[in-house]
């Protein structure tokens, strides 16, 4: 019975990098023996196992077969014969295929460490083909690695759009694709995601409404880019700019959804795309289930941002409607997550990146005059119910129209 320290933590060691979890594999045990040892049983597919004092996970060297279209179509093998190298060959690319035994030598049977030399994402073995989940891993990791110079193989890119042709992608479960997007959402390089499933297919299966956006040209005076994809891939790397949240990135990329379905005698005016927008988003949320959160931040940013570009030119009585649709009165934190979706979509363009722009300053100064009108006096005035909420709200007006000089 050995264990050994596999996959990222392996990985991120030798990049340098802070390593997350630690995951082990034992080579040559039975459940019954790790049981015997003190370890606590949690896996449901295969045997995993977690340590008795420090929590990590423990999973019995094992093999798998495919029997199923999907990614719940494996059956898995593990017993005490089978071999590291065998339970390495199983996993995604080879830079998550390496192992160090206890007196930290390295255990590299597929080059995985040339690979992370050489900054490459390759698979391992063609039995990668055999989970569709696997494609949006390789998305994950570009996501996370592409800073730090990593490139696709080009036969595993290959490889990732014979299986999408296969059909496989079709078998992947929502939440699993929001599960990932999740992740890759919250890593240095989001954008990198949705490129690489673009590339090889992907994108149009999981995502279709921003497959969508791609060829369908904008005005250039206000959009140098032209093209709507481009412009949405330079929004979500302008919003993992400004905030590390997932959901911020997430709005940012659904923003313009509405675009997409535009009829082409339109082009390159988008009139009104904001609101064929709103049904987009919340059709996507629904299908991959995604928190209320995501769904609610998306939909703003889809409905109000031409408003948000529009704040230098809005009167104060349409700030205010602004704000209160936005709820930023009772929930600032939003109306901060908000203001950064909308920059960051005034930043998407070339030549904007660093510009100084007036909006976020503009409403932040609105939203702080009007939320300090309070509608104590007016109950002390005698006022009532509606009466109450019509005389703050006018004078909220009055307080935005004081504070911006307008």
């Amino acid at each position: 019975m050995q264990a050994y320290r596999v996959g990222g933590a392996v990985r991120d060691h030798l990049l340098g990098e802070p390593a997350g979890d630690t995951d082990w594999v034992v080579v040559g045990a039975t459940p019954e023996a790790m049981e015997a040892r003190g370890f606590r049983a949690v896996g449901k597919d295969f045997p995993v196992f977690l340590h008795p004092e420090t929590g990590e996970e423990y999973a019995l060297a094992r093999t798998e077969r495919k029997t199923a279209p999907g990614y719940h179509g494996f059956t898995f093998h593990a017993d005490a014969d089978v071999s590291l190298e065998e339970d390495l060959a199983r996993r995604d690319l080879t830079i998550n295929a390496m192992a160090e035994d206890p007196d930290g030598r390295l255990i590299d049977p597929y080059n995985g460490r040339a690979d992370l030399e050489a900054r490459v994402l390759r698979h391992v073995t063609p039995a990668f083909a055999e989970d569709p989940v696997r494609i949006l891993r390789v998305a994950r990791f570009a996501a996370r690695f592409e800073p730090l110079g990593f490139t696709l193989a080009e036969e595993t890119r290959s490889l990732m759009r014979a299986m999408v042709e296969a059909g496989e992608v079709a078998a992947l479960v929502p939440e699993r694709v929001w599960a990932e997007t999740e992740r890759a959402l919250g890593e240095a390089a989001p954008a990198a995601f949705i490129r690489v499933l673009r590339d090889c297919g992907a994108l149009a299966e999981v995502f279709p409404e921003i497959d969508a956006l791609f060829g369908v040209p904008q005005p250039p005076e206000h959009h140098p880019e032209v093209d709507t994809g481009d412009h949405t891939l330079r929004v979500l790397e302008q919003a993992a700019r400004l905030s590390p949240e997932p959901v911020v990135r997430f709005a940012a990329l659904v923003h313009d959804l509405g675009k997409g379905t535009t009829p082409e005698s339109e082009w390159p005016r988008h009139i009104g795309h904001e609101g064929r927008g709103v049904p987009l988003v919340e059709g996507l949320c629904e299908r991959l289930r995604t928190p209320k959160a995501f769904r609610e931040l998306g939909v703003l940013v889809a409905r109000e941002h031409l408003h948000f570009h529009r704040a230098a030119e809005l009167k104060p009585k349409t700030l205010v409607d602004l704000l209160e649709r936005v709820d930023a009165f009772r929930r600032p934190e939003r109306f901060e997550q908000f203001c950064l979706a909308c920059e960051a979509d005034a930043r998407g363009r070339p030549g904007y990146e660093d510009r100084d722009l007036p909006q976020p300053g503009i409403l932040h100064t609105a939203r702080e005059a009007a939320a300090a009108v309070e509608a104590r006096p007016f109950a002390e005035q005698g006022l009532k119910g509606p009466e109450i909420g019509e005389a703050v709200r006018r004078t909220r007006i009055k307080a935005v129209a004081e504070a911006l000089g307008r």
